[in-house]
């Protein structure tokens, strides 16, 4: 497994172990300069927003992985988790439904992560 691959798993795992919900793993190589993978899952509550933002952050530096920077932790409305090559998008319910990221970057491929749920 790839160091990046290991990084998605561990990203989408964190979250999944938080109870997100609805989490899809972008492919947005060729498509986005920003990052190879989006993450993109959301919270029913302020809390969990940051409880999920929080798991993927601590995980990633207990693996030894850079967090390049988190925003939006205190509005608990979006918040965006720079992996570098993955960025995880942490919505609030009602703010996903808005900004729909999955039917912007409609053309990215998603991610069957079946084989990393640990």
């Amino acid at each position: 497994m790839t160091k990046e691959n290991e990084l998605l798993s561990l990203a989408y795992n964190a979250a999944d172990d938080k109870r997100a919900e609805d989490i899809v793993a972008l492919n947005m190589q060729g498509i986005s300069l920003i990052a190879d993978y989006f993450v993109i899952c959301h919270g029913n509550s302020d809390k969990q927003v940051q409880a999920i933002a929080k798991e993927v952050k601590d995980r990633a530096e207990e693996e030894g992985f850079n967090v390049k920077r988190m925003e939006g932790y205190d509005e608990a409305r979006w918040v965006l988790v720079d992996l570098g090559s993955v960025i995880v998008h942490v919505f609030h319910r009602d703010e996903r439904d808005y900004y729909k990221l999955e039917k912007l970057w409609g053309d990215a491929q998603i991610e069957d992560m079946t084989s990393t749920i640990s």
